[in-house]
């Protein structure tokens, strides 16, 4: 199978992985809203936590020099993504910012489009009725504040910027493995955010019990099974289809922000959640179609 397929379904192995990392980045948002640690501390600490992790698994494998450059401008781009994505966790609800960065499979149909790739207009149909569920939230989130407003403009931000880490990243592992990707994608992440995070005034170190523990969640969770995991399917399966299945992640980090925070969302974007589902499922299933 064609990574560059946005037709062709990912194998179960495949499967099972984005499974495993919808759950995994699905803990991203709540727990994000819940630290009170500075953006871009929080941001390099996740990834040194993730680059140290990986690190051992990568050291025996080949390291291409045009995968490495790569790996590095998709950690400059995520770190970039983050900072998007963190602040629209503080300034808006769970719910609303994971729902406007599941923007992200547009751009990344845009930029497979851009490279002069095929999408078929069965995807586009898919994606259009996800994109209405998306502007039904945005358009209840900006009634409520300013601030709000704010975190909406950071997640559509960092939606494009998470499917531009997307096709970066499986550019780099053209030639890398796994491992040797995500080492340096995470340590290149960590090392861009931390003299912002310095310049910023922030303390390093200095932090309760509970920061740290929330910190060693996100790491174990949406740096480890999430993040690694779609890393993982990108060597196999096209940016676009990652990207979209990234959309299962806006139910789960709702529901697990109203069981953790008791973050309830608003009544008025729960038909739009659903329209990004069924937008979701309508292109995996049709994908599937065009097969037969």
């Amino acid at each position: 199978m064609s990574r560059d397929s946005v037709t062709t379904m990912p194998a179960r192995g495949d499967q099972i992985r984005m499974g495993i990392g919808i759950f995994g980045i699905g803990t991203s948002g709540p727990l994000i809203a819940m630290s009170a640690m500075p953006i871009w501390v929080l941001i390099f600490w996740r990834n040194l936590g993730g680059s140290i992790l990986t690190a051992p698994f990568a050291i025996k494998h080949h390291r291409d020099r045009n995968g490495i450059k790569w790996a590095a401008f998709a950690g400059f781009v995520l770190a970039l993504h983050f900072g998007g994505f963190f602040l629209a966790m503080r300034y808006t609800s769970v719910a609303s910012g994971t729902a406007l960065v599941a923007l992200q499979p547009i751009f990344a149909a845009i930029f497979v489009k851009l490279t002069g790739q095929h999408v078929p207009s069965k995807a586009w149909l898919g994606m259009g009725v996800a994109f209405l569920g998306v502007l039904l939230i945005s358009g209840v989130d900006l009634q409520i504040s300013f601030r709000a407003f704010i975190g909406d403009l950071a997640a559509l931000i960092s939606a494009a910027l998470a499917a531009g880490y997307m096709m970066a990243g499986s550019r780099a592992q053209r030639t890398l493995e796994t491992t040797t990707y995500t080492t340096v994608c995470y340590f290149v992440c960590a090392i861009t955010s931390l003299p912002i995070a310095l310049l910023s005034g922030n303390q390093i170190l200095n932090y309760s019990a509970r920061e740290w523990w929330i910190l060693i969640g996100l790491i174990a969770g949406a740096q480890i099974l999430g993040h690694t995991m779609f890393n993982s399917a990108l060597k196999r399966v096209s940016p676009a289809i990652v990207s979209l299945i990234v959309f299962f992640e806006v139910p789960v980090s709702s529901l697990l922000a109203v069981w953790w925070m008791g973050q309830k969302p608003p009544v008025g974007i729960i038909p739009g959640i659903l329209l990004i589902l069924f937008g979701c499922v309508l292109v995996v299933m049709r994908s599937r179609e065009s097969l037969d």
